[in-house]
């Protein structure tokens, strides 16, 4: 006898196994969708979006009007745009080199396998982070006050003339960075922690005996092999000081004579002012600058490596 009934199967087993093998296939690409869809809705469409907005005159209603590179002109031309660029920069000399020294040597303390109380130091170092900044600065104005500040209140006890710490164009850009400071150097410090303790121990103690000091150890051990972490922070830090805009928002509204009005801050000037175009177009030459910065630390990275 025949058997004709196996072979309807055998076309019927393939389909099957081949819809299975899709499946397989698709099941990963099914589950990282959603991540897409929402990456491609608010990532994406926003950047195509202002990129396509920095060149147009629009302020925020009616029909675009297209000016080519027109609003990127009008800024490099600017000597208010150049000027909040050099506030910036100003800002980040006073608080990079100050708050990396300080995050090292508060994390290579934190280290310490002496130390007591480790865990409530470190939760004391990060308290300032988590705080919401708008109190911060709000408590900074109240500390930095001329008249009925605490800060001049001291001073006056030694006989020390009033400061204006915000009303001066000398004193507020430290003053601001002394607040970005107390801010974020807890983050920095648990950043330099997670770098300290990926370092053998062993390479240590052949340094003690060797007779190598602790700031021998420090100098030639510690800061060569946290040349990464400290590249990486000096990058994030980098960003964060030339995206500020709440601390001179809350503290000094960009004051005085424009001497705190930072490249985050003349920004959101542009868009209050419903200028959304120049605004698109000076996001841009942000986000340029900051890039050009980013790759610049990192080829110095690579070179001493």
């Amino acid at each position: 006898m025949t058997t004709p009934t196996l072979h309807p199967a055998v076309p019927q087993l393939g389909r099957r196994s081949s819809a299975a093998k899709l499946k397989r296939r698709s099941a990963p690409y099914l589950f990282v969708l959603p991540f897409i869809v929402i990456f491609l809705a608010f990532s994406v469409y926003p950047l195509i979006f202002t990129a396509r907005l920095s060149f147009t005159n629009w302020h925020g209603s009616g029909a675009a009007e297209w000016v080519g590179w027109g609003n990127y002109t009008y800024l490099l031309t600017s000597e208010a745009f150049w000027n909040s660029l050099a506030n910036s920069a100003v800002l980040w000399l006073l608080i990079l080199p100050i708050q990396i020294v300080l995050s090292v040597v508060v994390a290579v303390l934190l280290n310490s396998a002496k130390l007591r109380l480790r865990g409530l130091y470190r939760v004391a170092f990060i308290v300032p982070f988590v705080t919401p900044l708008v109190a911060v600065a709000q408590i900074w104005v109240v500390l930095f006050d001329q008249q009925y500040g605490a800060i001049n209140a001291v001073l006056g006890t030694f006989g020390l003339p009033d400061i204006g710490w915000l009303t001066t164009s000398a004193w507020s850009k430290p003053t601001l960075a002394l607040l970005f400071l107390w801010k974020t150097t807890g983050f920095i410090v648990i950043i330099v922690l997670s770098g300290l303790q990926s370092i053998d121990n062993s390479i240590y103690e052949a340094a003690e005996i060797d007779g190598a000091s602790r700031l021998r150890q420090l100098w030639s051990i510690t800061v060569p092999l946290l040349r990464r972490t400290i590249m990486f922070a000096v990058v994030l830090q980098t960003l964060a000081v030339f995206q500020m805009f709440a601390e001179p928002f809350v503290v000094t509204q960009g004051g005085p004579y424009n001497s705190t009005t930072t490249a985050g801050y003349y920004l959101y000037n542009h868009i209050t002012r419903g200028d959304l175009g120049t605004g698109a177009a000076n996001s841009f030459l942000l986000v340029i600058l900051v890039l050009v910065l980013s790759l610049f630390f990192v080829r110095l990275l690579r070179a001493k490596d």
